[in-house]
């Protein structure tokens, strides 16, 4: 296979490094795009910048065959809301200006810059709500029902990428990920929950899941999938469809893969 060049933007991210290292170890040209230095990338190719930075953003993705998009801010400041003082959000501050203008801001670079495919992170808990009703599994045909303010940016970053493909004729997945752990802490969320075992995403499943996204030649115009490791008590999300697609199935699953996290 030729080796593609992939911008990977929140390269510094604990799947972006999955990512980062999968690409690299398969012959891609990877360039990664965060606020912080991407580990395993020389420097000529670990640009340090935000996805506000609209021009530094359009010069590094320049002559690049894919874009995997992972920068975002993670997740609500609070869940469940609390009371005062802790009944605040995160809406205005950094989800609005980098997980709605962000992407936003990415998929113009894709029309402008003439870049054919672009794969947008989104999240499980854009169907949260069919989650905790029993709604088994749950289908990339599953309407959203979004956790909460971060699910909603998600919802919207789906619809962007769907806008995109129609009108612009590029190609668009939109991955709803399981929860691959960015720490210690959230490691021992999961150990303490079925569900999150079950949505758990491994780096190392990551990594081959975006592999095929840029590795498979033909894709539709624009899909939803689903991306976690194998189950351990329940099947959460239908799968299926990057078995149709693009050939992908888990190898990994939980606790496999969380030394590191």
């Amino acid at each position: 296979m030729t080796p593609k060049k992939v911008l990977v933007t929140g390269s510094a991210g604990r799947i972006g490094r999955a990512v980062v290292a999968e690409l690299t170890v398969r012959g891609h040209i990877v360039t990664g795009y965060d606020v912080r230095p991407t580990p395993g990338l020389p420097a000529e190719r670990s640009v340090v910048a935000g996805l506000g930075d609209v021009d530094a953003l359009r010069r590094t993705a320049a002559g690049v065959n894919t874009i995997i998009h992972l920068a975002a801010t993670p997740d609500d400041a609070h869940f469940p809301r609390g009371t005062p003082p802790n009944d605040g959000d995160n809406f205005l501050t950094e989800l609005i200006p980098n997980n709605v203008v962000g992407p936003y801001q990415v998929m113009e670079t894709a029309r402008v810059g003439g870049i054919q495919r672009v794969i947008l992170a989104s999240t499980g808990q854009v169907i949260d709500g069919h989650i905790r009703d029993g709604h088994l599994p749950v289908t990339p045909a599953s309407l959203p029902r979004p956790r909460y303010l971060y699910a909603c940016t998600k919802v919207f970053l789906e619809a962007l990428g769907q806008v995109y493909a129609r009108h612009h004729g590029i190609t668009v997945l939109a991955v709803r990920l399981g929860w691959c752990p960015r720490d210690a802490g959230q490691v021992a969320e999961i150990r303490q929950s079925e569900l999150a075992q079950d949505v758990y995403l491994s780096p190392g499943d990551a990594g081959r899941f975006f592999a095929a996204t840029i590795e498979t030649e033909a894709l539709p115009s624009y899909a939803v999938l689903y991306a976690t490791s194998r189950f351990v008590h329940q099947l959460r999300y239908d799968l299926s469809t990057c078995h149709e697609l693009m050939n992908w199935e888990p190898q990994e699953q939980w606790p496999q893969g969380i030394t590191g996290s």
